[in-house]
This record gives structure tokens, C-alpha cells and sequence, in this order.
């Protein structure tokens, strides 16, 4: 038989009543992402999604990779399927797994029956193919304690199935399950983070960027873009509205105390964002915000920021160092596209001593110096919108 993919399933099983709705998700996000790499079936069995290729041109190495960035999976192997006897799982053994199992110094087989029909338990199965594999493989010592390669049977239903280790899945919650939120990306490293963060609990998102022309390039524009069709591998399609800033940003420099630029900036950041999240649909607002990095998010700031909107306002990294934050960056692949050299909104006319512990009274008789209400309007009639595509869709081939 062909070589298939076991993925399988994370907290999904620990679901009650609603559990056939996250399953019926999982196995629709896992269609509509591998469909550029070939037609597969896709069945789910016993906590495990089976994934086979049904003719010889799909792309497997795609597929398996684009398995991997498919939230709700939690471990997942490639494996090869063969009939429920001793002989077979031990041919197949041999043939799918000798190269691997040649190189080992030592090895162990772990089996799993759950098809209860089958005559010998699991560690009858384990002491049979084992015995025989030793013999096969004179060479590579059996060690049950601290094998250098595990050989794992799995007694299933319609067949058994033999693989190496797994590896781990993105884990999470499949997208679709939780909701949808407004995300505002700012370009930076930790506001992509957060995206996939979220995401990973199963919500959809939709991006906000706020663009402050001539004063940030197009360069900078671009970057934002291509971060979401980065984060598009984990966080599937969305859309990126481009907020025009620059008027709003110019209102506060010209009418406000420096020490309160960053604040209020970022009160019209939420009041915007809360607006367009509405229209497509959102629930929350989330953030890159951690505690204490900068001036602006402190507990004092980030509690006057909040107040100013009616939306939650999730902050997935809050606890996070930077260096952990980083650590993720590079492992979703956002990391080298965030640290290009281009300006933000959030760094323009930056304040030299920002206030770290506004009062919300004095922040709202500061704002009373704008036209909050028409600033916010302009600004939101003269937003971009983005379509992005699946990272497969763009960079397939």
C-alpha cells in the first residue's frame, strides 16, 4: 500500500457534545489546504485523521508539510498501511522503515491495538515483530529503556499501520472554532506573534495596519503584507486594512502634550480598530502588547488604552519575554520579515518622556483638543482593503 499520514488530534477529544462540530471543521480545513498538492482522503476514525493520497501525483512532501500548520492536529507520522497479520507488519516494517532502522544503534517496537478483534495484545505484537526484527537486523542492538529508533504498529480497524516517531503538530483548536478577531499588525516582531497566537485557539483573523504616509515608505506598507501571507500558513486567509493615520498623527503632535502622544495615538488605534473588527465581524481586539516592554504598556497605559473601547482586548503574549517571543517569530518564519529596517507608525514623532502612568481624565481632556469623532471618520473611509490569500496559493511551485 501507498505511504498515508496518521494526524491526530489534540484536545479536540476532550470535547463533549460539540465534539462533531470541531471534527467536521478540522476535516474542512484540512481539504481546503490540501487541495493545491493533490486529491487526498481525508477520514477520521478514533480520534485520528487518515490522510492517503488517491493517485501517485500528489505532492507529498507539500502535503505533509502544510499537515504540520493545520491547527487541531497534535502528533503525526507518515506511515505505510498493511494487512492485519504478523508477515505483513513485518514486511512492511522492513521495507518502509529498514533505511532508518539500518542506521539506528538500537531500536524497540511500541504497539497499539485497538481493534480488540485482533488475536495477541499489544505486547504480544511488540515481542513477535521485535524477535523478528533482531534477527533481520543483527546488528542494531534491542533496547526497550532508551531505544536510538522506535519501530510503532498500530492495529486499527481496517488494517494496521507502521511508522517511526511522530512529530508534533501545530496543536490548538481547528480555525473556525473560536470566533473571529481584529488583529493589529504593526510590523514589529511581537504583533504577528500574537496573530498566530489567537489563532491557535481557533479564531479567525482579520488584520489591521495603521499607515502614516510620506512619514512610513510603501516599503514599509509591503512588509505588513507579506507578514500576513506568512501568518496565512497557520491562520488561513484574511483580510489587511491599511488605515490612512498620518491626518490623526499630525492632529495630536499640533494640538496635544508630547508626554501624551503615544497614549492617545494608540486610544484612536483601538476606537478605529473596534469599528472596522465590527464590520467584519469580531469580537475582540487583539495586541503584541507585553507588559512593562515599553512606555506605552505598562498596567496604567494599557488600562487607559482599554477604556476608551467597549470590545475585549486580548493580549496573548503579555507574560512573554522577548526572547521567547522571538523564539516563536523564527519557528512560524515571521522573524526576518519583521526586523526588515522600515519605519512604523509607532515610531513617529515618538515623545521623549512618554507618560508611563496616564490618568484617564487628563488623557480625555487632552482629546478634547481634536475632532476625535471626524478624525476617526476620515480615516476609516480612506482604509485599504487587502485580500490575502493561502501562503500555498502564492508560493506553491
Amino acid at each position: 500500500m501507498n505511504e498515508m499520514f496518521l494526524l491526530k488530534m489534540g484536545e479536540i477529544v476532550l470535547k463533549g457534545l460539540n465534539r462533531a462540530s470541531f471534527e467536521g471543521k478540522l476535516h474542512s480545513n484540512l481539504s481546503r489546504r490540501l487541495k493545491p498538492y493533490g486529491k487526498f482522503k481525508i477520514r477520521l476514525l478514533q480520534s485520528t485523521v487518515y490522510v492517503e493520497p488517491e493517485n501517485e501525483d500528489c505532492d507529498l512532501d507539500g502535503a505533509w508539510e502544510a499537515c504540520g500548520t493545520i491547527f487541531g492536529v497534535a502528533q503525526m507520522c507518515r506511515c505505510r498501511a498493511c494487512g492485519k497479520n504478523l508477515d505483513a507488519m513485518f514486511n512492511a516494517v522492513c521495507e518502509y522503515l529498514g533505511d532508518e532502522l539500518s542506521a539506528a544503534k538500537s531500536f524497540k517496537v511500541e504497539s497499539k491495538r485497538s481493534d480488540k478483534r485482533f488475536p495477541l495484545n499489544s505486547i504480544q505484537i511488540s515481542q513477535e515483530i521485535g524477535g523478528r526484527l533482531a534477527e533481520e537486523f543483527p546488528n542494531v542492538l534491542v533496547d526497550v529503556h532508551n531505544p536510538d529508533y522506535t519501530v510503532n504498529i498500530e492495529v486499527r480497524e481496517t488494517a494496521a499501520y507502521v511508522h517511526g516517531p511522530s512529530v508534533p503538530g501545530a496543536g490548538g483548536l481547528p480555525t473556525g472554532t473560536g470566533g473571529r478577531a481584529a488583529v493589529l499588525l504593526s510590523g514589529g516582531i511581537d504583533s504577528p506573534v500574537a496573530g498566530y497566537m489567537i489563532a491557535k485557539r481557533g479564531v479567525e483573523i482579520e488584520c489591521i495596519h495603521f499607515f502614516s504616509y510620506p512619514y512610513t515608505s510603501e516599503l514599509a506598507k509591503e512588509k505588513v503584507l507579506e507578514l500576513a501571507h506568512i501568518m496565512t500558513k497557520f491562520c488561513g486567509r484574511m483580510t489587511v486594512d491599511i488605515v490612512g493615520f498620518t491626518e490623526i498623527q499630525e492632529a495630536i503632535r499640533d494640538h496635544c502634550r508630547e508626554e501624551y502622544f503615544t497614549i492617545i495615538m494608540r486610544r484612536f488605534m483601538m476606537r478605529i480598530a473596534e469599528a472596522i473588527g465590527r464590520d467584519h465581524g469580531a469580537k475582540c481586539l487583539v495586541t503584541g502588547e507585553n507588559l512593562g516592554q515599553v512606555a506605552s504598556q505598562t498596567m496604567d497605559a494599557m488600562a487607559v488604552t482599554g477604556a476608551v473601547v467597549h470590545m475585549p482586548i486580548f493580549h496573548p503574549l503579555i507574560g512573554m519575554d522577548k526572547e521567547e517571543i522571538v523564539t516563536v517569530a523564527r519557528r512560524i518564519g515571521t522573524l526576518d520579515t519583521s526586523i526588515l529596517p522600515y519605519e512604523d507608525c509607532c515610531t513617529v514623532f515618538t515623545p521623549k518622556h512618554p507618560k508611563t502612568k496616564p490618568v484617564l481624565a487628563q488623557v480625555e481632556a487632552e482629546e478634547q483638543k481634536l475632532d476625535v469623532e471626524g478624525l476617526i471618520a476620515r480615516a476609516i473611509a480612506n482604509t485599504e482593503k487587502t485580500q490575502i490569500r493561502y501562503y500555498e496559493d502564492e508560493h506553491k511551485g
